[in-house]
């Protein structure tokens, strides 16, 4: 999972943040591809949940909403 869209740059989304469904929010690499993760649901970003360039799992929360 990375938090932003290339390394050096500014992360998609902060805590704090408000966010919309559809809202690019991180990005996900599988089998050498990227793809996008978009918001869900509409909400303030309260905590990330997950470190940058950590491995994830099918499902696995990346940020609570509030």
């Amino acid at each position: 999972f990375y938090r932003a869209a290339s390394p050096g740059a500014k992360p998609l989304v902060d805590v704090g943040q408000n966010v919309s469904i559809g809202d690019p929010i991180g990005i996900i690499e599988a089998m050498k591809m990227f793809n996008q993760v978009e918001a869900d649901q509409n909400g303030v970003i309260a905590e990330v949940l997950v470190e940058d360039g950590q491995p994830v799992e099918y499902d696995q929360p990346l940020f609570a909403l509030k």
